[in-house]
């Protein structure tokens, strides 16, 4: 096996949005992409009061891409033009294909904004290659229970979201065939993960630090890696890390706001179809 090494960590910077903490190591000042990793915010952690106003993030659209949401405290509400609908608590994941369009809401459910609480969640932008760009919007909730806790070596859990490890498979299809998980390290533990070569690893260090072949990545940092066909992680104090892979796919780039396509024309026509209403009626999601 040929074991990956750390090119480059890169620090997630604050982008607060009003008085929700949030962290953002992609995209950043020297790493603009990770083909075809787009975008991660990190929101939390951070406890609210009771009586809060709950998440801001009420109907918006989306094309081109696709949307990995993951609770790591606190509850979550989706609801989509689609028709799909969901309250997905802590452990479990939000996996949405924006595709060729739809508006969605994420917002704190009633209970969290009545009682408050801790809350923590990371949202990953993953893209679409060009042939499914246009495919049909598509939505899957998973709470906690349902997604696969695999122990891959002592003190180390893979939280298997998308794809296969040791003979078991996430609870996600990915359309792009995308290997993802969050990991948990205790102290000392020390985990090696096949991550093939030719395929771009995604790997950010939610809590604590780590040693990626060993050198060292801090908390909110982003791990950019050389090519192999493996990941060598070791934590000395415990550490909580988002880790995937997927085949980049070389392809144009052209973002604007929330749609993600190959060319400026396609952004035009996105704006174009979202102002004519094909995305659906946002005030049913209000």
């Amino acid at each position: 096996m040929t074991t990956r090494q750390l090119l480059r960590s890169h620090a997630a910077y604050r982008d607060d949005i009003g008085d929700l903490v949030t962290r953002r190591p992609l995209p950043g000042p020297n790493l603009p992409q990770l083909d075809p990793f787009l975008f991660l915010n990190h929101h939390g952690p951070q406890r609210y009061l009771p009586n809060n106003s709950g998440l801001p993030f009420g109907p918006h659209p989306h094309r081109g891409f696709e949307t990995v949401t993951f609770i790591l405290e606190g509850s979550l509400a989706h609801s989509d033009t689609g028709g799909h609908e969901s309250v997905i608590d802590a452990g479990g994941v939000q996996w949405m294909t924006a595709g060729s369009g739809l508006i969605h809401a994420e917002l704190s459910p009633a209970a969290f904004k009545r009682d408050g609480g801790d809350m923590e969640i990371l949202q990953l932008w993953l893209n679409l290659p060009a042939r499914l760009k246009m495919t049909p919007p598509r939505y899957t909730g998973v709470q906690r229970p349902d997604i696969p806790a695999i122990a891959a070596a002592p003190g180390a859990t893979v939280n298997l979201i998308a794809g296969s490890l040791d003979g078991i498979t996430g609870p996600i299809d990915s359309l792009t065939d995308t290997f993802m998980s969050v990991i948990r390290l205790d102290p000392g533990a020390e985990l090696a993960l096949p991550a093939p070569t030719g395929r771009t690893v995604f790997l950010y260090l939610v809590r604590g630090e780590a040693k990626v072949a060993g050198s060292l990545v801090p908390q909110w940092h982003l791990a950019q890696l050389g090519d192999g066909d493996e990941v060598q992680l070791a934590s000395r104090e415990g550490a909580t890390l988002l880790f995937g892979h997927s085949k980049p796919l070389g392809e144009p780039v052209v973002a604007h706001g929330p749609f993600v396509m190959n060319t400026p024309e396609e952004i035009v026509q996105a704006i174009q179809d979202y102002q004519a209403g094909l995305f659906g009626d946002p005030a049913a999601l209000a």
